[in-house]
Parts: structure tokens; sequence; C-alpha cells
């Protein structure tokens, strides 16, 4: 919907239509609120109202969010990715920390991206209607907000995972855009919120449909024994950050069109960087109604998007361990490249005492490990050596990095780093929405039309071609049809 189209924006919110979820929020002149579309609130008059592309761009004209809808819940979807993967890969780097530094670390994100930092901006005012900084600031208010609201963490530990450098700031910060202390806020909602000490829980918004059942499923096959595990309907592994180990658990809430997100970790500033893994893995921000709609064009696909509508494409938890994964994986099965991550874990990856009890090896211990009783042909094991000195010498390896094309060919630089194995990498590690392994045997095997008239994988690229920018999601189609 064109936003300049005020009529339709305000019938949108008169009707409270969830559709628009994510997508579009009300700022109201004569409150200084701005709402989501399904806001219980009574509607204000047209000319009251102010529409705006995310919640930033109603911060930055001046509105403080409503404490009834919780603009913090809306779904955090990303429905303009296709006309700015700039953007997305940026946001994907700021839920990382990327603009922690403040106004200078604009240009250095820009330059990581491929752009310039005027361009970078023009792109955020273009598809978000706020600075990189504006999106940066709300997403830490937005997130300490939920925290006060769900959890009983105490104001200092809310202020350190919300990534505020003192307390004081963040009571000032608060005062300044709610208009009361952040301890007002608790008072009305600390009743029934879970106990600190049994850890973090917060919870994820999605747009449906999802196919919560697919993606366990995936999960569950690909399993490492002692790093991550899938009993009863929810996930759980172990998180490693900065050198302190702790346990994560996802769930699902169907009914509420959340993931339950229980984080158990000694250090609570790393709260925010396991969520965004977790929104990674699941693949909680995308609208995958727009995505489905654009897949739908092809005859071919239209079938296998309406059988499994909410089909999402699962992330890797980590660049390096997903790479690492993607290395065992070459000509094996599942099953086989399951148990040889394994083997790698039980050989080098550090022993905790939890239930889930071992920790994905970092690339230093990958790299001094002796890997011969690996039962893997040598070049595969010296691809892994190679991974490993790749990421010993870049940390931003596995982030995104300028144009599709550059991410690709910088990952194929690495020895026994091929075509199929760098788009894999970026479809589940750098999240390219348009990554395709066209040389994949699944995918291969997905795309047959008729009986032993399987397609090469240059016709495969060429047929994909009208599938663009969502290519990573047709695959997920394809495999899913090669079972």
């Amino acid at each position: 919907m064109d936003l300049l189209d005020r009529e339709a924006c305000h019938r949108v919110f008169q009707t409270r239509d969830a559709r628009f979820d994510g997508r579009i929020f009300v700022g109201v002149v004569t409150t200084g609120i701005y709402c989501r579309p399904v806001c219980p609130a009574r509607g204000a008059k047209l000319e009251n109202c102010r529409f705006f592309a995310s919640a930033a761009a109603a911060q930055e004209a001046g509105f403080r969010p409503c404490l009834r809808c919780r603009p913090e819940t809306a779904p955090d979807l990303a429905s303009w990715r296709g006309t700015s993967n700039t953007v997305s890969r940026a946001l994907a780097l700021i839920a990382d920390g990327g603009l922690d530094g403040g106004e200078a670390g604009v240009d250095a994100l820009a330059e990581r991206l491929g752009v310039g930092g005027r361009q970078l901006r023009r792109l955020f005012q273009q598809h978000l209607g706020a600075s990189p900084i504006a999106v940066a600031q709300t997403r830490r208010v937005l997130f300490a907000k939920q925290l006060i609201h769900e959890t009983r963490m105490s104001m200092a530990e809310v202020a350190l995972a919300s990534g505020f450098g003192s307390v004081r700031r963040f009571n000032e910060t608060f005062k300044r855009m709610f208009r009361r202390p952040p301890s007002a806020i608790r008072r009305r909602t600390a009743a029934g919120a879970p106990d600190a000490a049994a850890g973090v829980t917060l919870r994820l918004r999605y747009k449906p449909p999802y196919d919560w059942d697919a993606m366990l499923r995936y999960l569950a096959d690909r399993a490492i024994d002692g790093v991550e595990e899938v009993a009863g309907g929810v996930y759980r592994r172990t998180v490693a950050h900065d050198g302190k180990t702790g346990t994560v658990e996802v769930a699902h809430e169907p009914e509420r069109h959340n993931l339950a997100v229980t984080v158990r970790f000694p250090c609570v500033r790393a709260v925010p960087a396991i969520l965004a893994r977790v929104r990674r893995v699941f693949d909680v921000g995308a609208d995958i109604e727009t995505i489905g709609a654009h897949l739908s064009r092809d005859p071919f696909l239209a079938p296998l998007v309406a059988q499994r509508p909410g089909l999402r494409a699962p992330g890797g938890w980590d660049g390096f361990e997903l790479a690492v994964r993607a290395v065992l994986g070459q000509q094996v099965t599942v099953g086989a490249a399951r148990k040889l991550a394994s083997q790698l874990v039980a050989l080098c990856g550090e022993t905790l005492t939890d239930p889930v009890s071992r920790v994905f090896p970092s690339p230093d211990r990958v790299a001094g490990a002796d890997l011969g009783a690996l039962g893997m042909p040598g070049a595969r094991r010296d691809a892994l050596k190679a991974l490993a000195a790749a990421a010993q010498g870049d940390p931003h390896l596995f982030r995104p990095f300028g144009t599709i094309e550059e991410a690709i060919a910088r990952l194929r630089s690495i020895r026994g780093i091929g075509e199929w194995t760098a788009q894999y990498i970026a479809l589940r590690a750098l999240r390219e929405t348009d990554a395709f392994p066209a040389s994949d045997i699944g995918l291969l095997r997905g795309a047959t039309r008729r009986r032993g008239m399987r397609p090469t994988p240059a016709a495969l690229l060429r047929r994909a071609e009208p599938w663009r920018p969502w290519r990573a999601y047709a695959a997920q189609h394809l495999w899913a049809r090669s079972g």
C-alpha cells in the first residue's frame, strides 16, 4: 500500500486490519502517540493522523509508543525486501550491534555494504522513513520496553541488555519518550512476569502463516548431538557469545503468533544478540504472504506454495558453524553430515554440564585440532582448516557484505568452497533471500516436471529468474517437493 494514500491507510486502522500489522503505523497529533493497526483504542479522525512505514519514523517525528498496542511487539516484517536488499543487510547488521558506536558508525556500516554513507541514509529514508541512527535507537528503546513488560529483570539489567551505557541515560531516554519513568510501566505489568532466575523469556511475533512443523523437522534432522535437541515441540541448544556460554530454547505459541524464547545466559548484554540469532534461524521477519504471492505467479510453484503457505527459510545459528556444516555436507546425505558434525563437536567442542552439553567449536579450536579422526576425504578436512583460518582472519566473514555476487565471490575465494557451498552459506548464514544453490541434487529433483527429465543447473537458473528476489524461498518449496 502506498503510504501517500492516506484514506486507505486510515481505513486499515478503522477496521483494525491485522494484515498490515508491522507494515504501517499511525501517529495521532492530538495525543502525540503512535499505534499499530490492531490497537484497541478508539480511532482518530483522518485529519489528526500521520502514517509511517516504521516505528522509527514515527518516533523520529516526535510520537511516543502506545502503551496499549505496544509497537515493540509488532511483527518485525521485511516487506520491503527485494526493493532494497541493502536495507535488509543493514538491518541485520544493526540488530547485531552494527551502530552501537552512534552516528560515526553509519559510514562504516555503509562501507561494509558497498555503498556510500549518503546513499545508505537515502535508502533508509526511502524504505523506512527514518535514518539508520533513528532505527537503531528505536530498536533499543522498544526492546527495553519489552524487557520491562515481559521480565522481572532489574532496571540496571534492562539498561545493559538494551544497549544503554548507563542507567541514568536509560532513565532519561525513557522519560523523554514515554513521559514517565520505566518503573511506572513495571508496576503495571510485573504481575505474572517470569522470574529472571529461571531465565529471560521473551516473545517474538511473526506474521502468519508459519509452518512450525516443517521448521522443527528441518532442525531435528540436523541436530548435532550434545549441541542441540528437539523434544516435545521445543528446540534447545547451547549458546556461546564473547567467551561465555549458556542455553536457549524456543517454543511455539500459535494462538498468539509468537515464538516464546527463553535465554539462560550469564551476561544480560548478550540477550539482544541471542534474540537476533533466533530471528535469523526461525526466519521470524519474513513477510510470507508477499513472498508467497510473488512465487505463486509461476504456475509450477503456485500449487507448492498453496500446499505449504507458511514455509520459511531456516537460517544458521552461527556463520562459522553453518559453513562447517555445509562443508561436511558436500556430496553426502543430511544424516551423514549430521554424524560428521557430531564427531567434530566431540573432538574439539567445549563441554558443559547442561542436558545439551557441548558448544560448537570455534574457528580457533578447529584450526588447532587434528581432524584425521573424522571419516571424510582429506580435501574436505583441508577445506575445514582453510575455513577456520579465513574466519580467524576476518571476524565479519559471515556477516552481510556488499552485493550477493560479491558475498559469493568472497566465500568462493576460500579453498574448498565451491559454488554450491557458497550459495548455501549465503542462504542460511548471510540470509540472502535470493541465494540459490542451483546444482543441489534436491533442488534439481524438486524442479523435475517429468519423471526421468531432471533439469541441468544452468536450465534451473534460467527457470528461477522470475523468482527473484526470493529464490531462497522457492528453493525451500523445491526441497519440500523432492522429499
